[in-house]
């Protein structure tokens, strides 16, 4: 699914719905530059999986968890600063095993080996300084789910194609 949204407030929607529609177990990979929205979209994740504290990027943290609706956890994870992740392997691999947990990942390269293959890959671009272009790929049955059910609820302001 490729989409397009024009703005920060387009952004924290489409994450809202996301974050509406994900159950526990749900692993997302975000992929972009710096700046591309990558946490921007976490918020409206966040907001949509009614958490009530500041969504921050978790880049010197690594990992921060936030709780949310229905006991689910927002775990977001951020290997900007790790070439391997070490310790980190083990944490993402319990949190991985955890039927609560929604797990979002930026930066995923250190962790590769670990995630499940039946994940939703988020590709952000950014064409214009408001702009991002989205492209979402499912790994999985479970990931393929969620983009049906993004696709029947897409906001009208939000132009999307879906491919393959």
């Amino acid at each position: 699914m490729k989409i397009e949204v024009g703005s920060v407030d387009e952004m924290v929607a489409f994450g809202q719905k996301i974050g509406q529609l994900v159950r526990g177990g749900t692993v997302i990979e975000l992929i972009g530059d710096v700046g591309a929205g990558k946490t921007t979209l976490v918020r409206g994740i966040a907001t949509g999986l009614k958490v009530d504290e500041n969504i921050q990027s978790p880049t010197f943290t690594i990992q921060l968890t936030y709780h949310g609706r229905d006991g689910l956890r927002l775990c977001h994870y951020d290997f900007y600063r790790l070439t391997s992740a070490g310790i980190m392997s083990e944490e993402i691999e319990e949190t991985l095993n955890d039927p609560r947990a929604i797990i979002v990942v930026e930066w995923a390269g250190a962790v590769a080996g670990v995630l499940s293959d039946d994940r939703l890959s988020v590709t952000l671009t950014s064409p214009t300084e408001t702009s991002r272009n989205l492209s979402l790929q499912a790994g999985g049955q479970s990931s393929r789910d969620l983009l049906e059910k993004l696709a029947q609820y897409l906001p009208p302001s939000i132009d999307y194609e879906v491919i393959g």
